[in-house]
């Protein structure tokens, strides 16, 4: 390579360079954990066809403190769809699973400062019909009433308003029609579990017994519940 080549390959590698990071990124890639087979609180196993459509479904994944929402929307889900993490990742959802591709699966802690279902109280839950919200928000999107963010869970619970800063972390499912059982196996963009842990650690150790029992991975089975089953009470906002 001569001195004018060698020049003009690095005023092009400086044009790049200032166009933005994504000129680069590649899609990041989904991170893989257990597969872990969701199944009913009395350790049966849980049928696609036996979730009921627009009710919120709570269940631990990848870490036995971390909550997911498991949502069947009752119509097939854009796929896939592009979306990109706060730190400017980006990422491709793959869309639903099961027979009609309605079934989604989301980390429940908000994107914004990690309200999440709790014993005691849930801040942030999916709106399905008419009448399922209290304020400006439509049917068909998961609300956070702690900050008012919300996300469209049929486009990979991208932010449609708020202040959250990027979607909810996706969950990982898989569909095995021959028994139509569902299982979790990762998660797609933004996690926020490491900061999820150090914010709560004090909870979750009295919670779980210990910070690590918090933090222990899930493995094998993972108990699905209904929200109203698991949080006493429910915000609508």
């Amino acid at each position: 390579m001569d001195r004018r080549d060698f020049l003009r390959l690095c005023a092009s590698a400086g044009a790049l360079l200032a166009a933005g990071p994504h000129v680069f990124a590649a899609d990041a890639a989904p991170r893989h954990y257990a597969r872990v087979r969701l199944v009913a609180e009395d350790g049966t196993a849980l049928r696609a066809d036996g979730l009921e459509i627009g009710r919120n479904y709570v269940f631990h994944y990848p870490f036995a403190a971390t909550p997911c929402f498991l949502l069947n929307l009752g119509r097939p889900t854009a796929a896939p769809t592009s979306l990109t993490t706060e730190s400017g990742r980006r990422y491709r959802w793959s869309g639903g699973v099961g027979p009609h591709r309605s079934i989604v699966a989301y980390s429940a802690i908000c994107a914004h400062q990690m309200a999440h279902p709790t014993r005691q109280v849930s801040f942030i839950a999916y709106r399905h019909g008419p009448g399922a919200t209290a304020g400006k928000a439509a049917p068909g999107v998961i609300t956070c009433c702690a900050n008012n963010s919300v996300y469209d869970p049929a486009q990979g619970a991208r932010v449609l308003s708020g202040p959250a800063g990027q979607p909810l972390a996706a969950i990982l499912l898989e569909h095995r029609a021959a028994d139509d059982a569902l299982f979790a196996v990762g998660t797609f963009g933004g996690e926020m579990f490491e900061s999820f842990f150090e914010q709560f650690a004090e909870r979750l150790g009295l919670e779980y017994g210990s910070p690590l029992k918090a933090r222990q991975p899930v493995t094998a089975t993972a108990v699905v519940l209904p929200l109203e089953r698991f949080s006493a009470t429910q915000m609508i906002c």
